[in-house]
C-alpha cells in the first residue's frame, strides 16, 4: 500500500523533473537565510515577521560524485545534474488556519510541494526576535503541527457538508465518500494527523482529492548555533526527532550561518572551509539525501552524444516511466532500453567495454530501475 500523500506526490514528480521542498517554519527561524544557502539566491532576510511574503523558488543541482566520475570517464560536453526545487514559504504564526498572519497563502503555497522541510531554531540570539519570545523548538513545532491540522479538519468538514447535502438529495457516490470523509475527520478531531491513520485506498482517493497537509511527510531542519556545529549537533537531533516521533535521519541539523557562507566560496574554498570545521559535507547534501530517502527516490542516468544526464525517478519505477521522464516521445514509441549498471561502466572503462564484457542489459518495458542504472532507450 503507497503511504498516505504517496500517489498524488508521485505523480507530480513525474510531471515535473524535479524533487520539490516546501520550506516552511515560524518567522525568523532561518528560513530564507537557509534557502538562500542553498539555493544560491538574494531572498530579503530581514530581522522582521513575514519577510518573506510570496514563496521563492531556487532549483539547485543536486550533489551527486558519480556524475563527476561520469565526466572524468566520458569526458562529455555538457554535464547535467538532476536538480531539487527549494520552495521558501510564507512564515506561519499560531492562527494560520485562522487566516492569521499569512495563513492562508502559506496554507495554499503548502499544499503543492512534495515534501515539508520544517525549519527549527535551536539556537539563542538577542539580535534575532522571535515571534513567540524565548527560543523553544518543541512549542515551535506544536504549533506548525496543531495549525496543520486544524486546516485539515475545516477541509474535512466544509466538504463533508457539501457531500453529505449531495448524499440526502439521492447521490450515492456522495454518500459513500461521505463515510470515508466522516472517518478522516474523526481522526483529526482526536488530533492524529493523515500520515498517521490506517493506510487505505479510501485514505489515498481522499488524500488526492482534497490534498491534506498532513499527508506530507516531512523532514526537520534544526537550524543550531556555529557553536554547536559538530560534537553538539546530536543533542539537538535527539531533542527534535523525539519532539516530532520521528527517526534520527529525518531530522538534519546545521547551522544556516555557515551555510550562507560556504554558498560564496569556490570548490577549492569550500573544501578548506569544511575542513576547518570538522564538516565532511555541506548542509545541501545532507538535505538532498534525507529529502530521496522521505519520498523513496532514485537517481539514473543517460547517454546522448556527448551529454551526460541525471535524472530522478520514484523508486519501483519502471523503464516505460524513465523514458517518459526523458520525453514523452520515448514513452509513446519505446521499443527496448539498454542498461547498466554505474558501478560496471565505471569498472569497464566505457560503454564499449560493457558490452564486451556483457554488463549492458536489454530490458523491456517492465523492467524495474534501480538506482544507478544507465538507460540508453530505443524509440520509434
Amino acid at each position: 500500500m503507497t503511504p498516505p500523500g504517496g500517489c498524488p506526490d508521485r505523480n507530480r514528480r513525474r510531471r515535473q523533473l524535479s524533487l520539490e521542498l516546501g520550506i516552511v517554519g515560524l518567522p525568523n527561524v532561518g528560513k530564507s537565510t537557509l534557502f538562500n544557502a542553498l539555493a544560491g539566491t538574494s531572498v530579503d532576510c530581514s530581522n522582521y515577521p513575514f519577510c518573506t511574503v510570496d514563496e521563492n523558488v531556487g532549483v539547485v543541482p543536486v550533489p551527486d560524485e558519480r556524475l563527476k566520475e561520469l565526466e572524468r570517464l566520458l569526458e562529455p560536453s555538457k554535464l547535467t545534474p538532476t536538480t531539487v526545487r527549494f520552495v521558501d514559504i510564507a512564515g506561519l504564526v499560531k492562527g494560520a488556519s485562522r487566516g492569521e498572519g499569512l495563513g492562508n497563502r502559506f496554507l495554499a503555497n503548502i499544499r503543492d510541494v512534495d515534501a515539508i522541510v520544517h525549519v527549527v531554531r535551536c539556537f539563542p540570539d538577542e539580535s534575532v526576535s522571535h515571534v513567540e519570545g524565548a527560543v523553544d523548538p518543541e512549542r515551535d513545532m506544536d504549533i506548525l503541527r496543531t495549525e496543520l491540522l486544524l486546516a485539515d479538519l475545516e477541509t474535512a468538514e466544509r466538504n463533508l457538508a457539501r457531500l453529505e447535502k449531495d448524499g440526502r438529495r439521492g447521490d450515492k457516490e456522495a454518500a459513500r465518500l461521505s463515510v470515508e470523509l466522516a472517518a478522516i475527520r474523526e481522526g483529526l478531531d482526536e488530533g492524529t494527523p493523515v500520515s498517521e491513520m490506517v493506510p487505505s485506498e479510501a485514505l489515498e482517493r481522499a488524500v488526492e482529492r482534497y490534498r491534506f497537509l498532513t499527508a506530507k511527510r516531512q523532514i526537520y531542519v534544526a537550524n543550531i548555533s556555529e557553536e554547536d556545529v559538530g560534537a553538539k549537533e546530536e543533542n539537538w537531533v535527539s531533542r527534535v526527532a523525539d519532539a516530532a516521533g520521528l527517526p534520527p535521519w529525518q531530522v538534519v541539523p546545521l547551522a544556516a550561518s555557515l551555510e550562507s557562507e560556504l554558498a560564496s566560496l569556490t570548490p577549492e574554498e569550500e573544501d578548506e572551509f569544511l575542513e576547518g570545521w570538522g564538516l565532511e559535507e555541506p548542509g545541501l547534501t545532507r538535505l538532498v539525501r534525507a529529502g530521496y530517502r522521505l519520498l523513496d527516490l532514485l537517481t539514473f542516468f543517460t547517454i546522448k552524444g556527448t551529454e551526460v544526464r541525471a535524472w530522478t525517478l520514484s523508486k519501483g519505477s519502471k523503464i516505460l516511466e524513465a523514458a517518459g521522464r526523458i520525453h514523452s516521445d520515448m514513452e509513446s514509441g519505446f521499443i527496448k532500453a539498454e542498461v547498466v549498471q554505474y558501478d560496471d561502466l565505471v569498472a569497464d572503462g566505457s560503454m564499449h567495454g560493457a558490452r564486451e564484457k556483457g554488463h549492458v542489459r536489454t530490458e523491456g518495458r517492465d523492467s524495474v530501475v534501480q538506482d544507478g542504472d544507465v538507460i540508453l532507450v530505443h524509440f520509434h
